[in-house]
């Protein structure tokens, strides 16, 4: 599942949530979507935290 498709789905059940409650089976399927969106989430925070590049430099005298 996209991610896009992922928090849209999250956002479905948690207005159902509000408005109506959920069954079992959405209770369930909420906890596994927001977990499988935290797993995707990390992994792509711990991506752009690997392309970071530090450089240090000696400041330069005007």
């Amino acid at each position: 599942m996209e991610m896009d498709q992922l928090i849209n789905r999250i956002n479905e059940l948690s207005r159902k949530s509000k408005a109506e409650g959920l069954s079992e089976q959405e209770i369930a399927e909420r906890d596994r979507l927001r977990q499988q969106y935290l797993t995707i989430f990390k992994r792509n925070f711990r991506q752009e935290l690997d392309r970071i590049e530090v450089v240090d430099q000696a400041p330069t005298k005007h």
